[in-house]
């Protein structure tokens, strides 16, 4: 797949540059992609929480009256569940929430995300570039240049780029990675994916 390739400024150079088919030309699996998206997003939960259950409160354990004779019902002691400040009824307990999907399925699914963004014309290709200093304005001008500012754009690098890091972090639709670090989901949840020229064969070797 032969694409264009834009400079900063939104303008196509003339040169056209070869997207892997292997990586951007394939039938995307969407299963595979599910498990993946899964698997990020289940890693990102802290599995913290924890609430008190009935054994674990500092209330008294007097038995609070005799069990037959009052007309009321058997209620135990004060840290009941059914009182007002008792404990919990099988609250959470804290949890790993973390599953395993294979390294296969991980490169399949990042090679049906590009793809899946190829198909629907989302990838923009653009030339190797940097900024002297850290800027949100400058890095927004260069994706307004490229007609993607509104797009939720994912910028795609050859290598870490500390300065436009820190302009791209400003921004709250934007995101930015270097290809060794793209995972599927922000693949999938970017609405446009800006890659630089650099990045391409290194995007093809994490996806191998």
């Amino acid at each position: 797949m032969k694409v264009s390739v834009y400079n900063i400024q939104g303008e196509a150079t003339g040169r056209k540059i070869d997207l892997p088919d292997e990586v951007f030309g394939i039938e995307p699996h969407e299963h595979s992609v599910w498990l993946d998206v899964k698997r990020y997003l289940a890693a990102q939960r802290q599995g913290t929480h924890k609430s008190k259950e009935r054994s674990e409160m500092s209330g008294s354990t007097r038995k609070l009256h005799k069990q037959k004779g009052t007309g009321g019902s058997r209620k135990g002691d004060i840290n009941s569940p059914v009182f007002r400040g008792g404990g919990r009824v099988f609250g959470p307990r804290p949890r790993n929430y973390d599953i395993t999907v294979n390294a296969k399925v991980k490169r399949l699914a990042r090679r049906s995300a590009l793809s899946a963004k190829a198909q629907a014309g989302s990838i923009i290709v653009v030339e190797d570039f940097t900024l002297e200093t850290p800027k949100s304005s400058a890095f927004l001008a260069i994706l307004q240049s490229l007609k993607v500012a509104d797009k939720k754009p994912l910028t795609v690098l050859g290598d870490y780029d500390q300065t436009l890091y820190l302009s791209c972090r400003n921004l709250a639709k934007a995101d930015i990675a270097p290809a060794t670090d793209l995972n599927t989901y922000q693949i999938m949840n970017a609405g446009s994916v800006v890659i630089t020229e650099s990045a391409i064969q290194k995007i093809k070797e994490n996806c191998e």
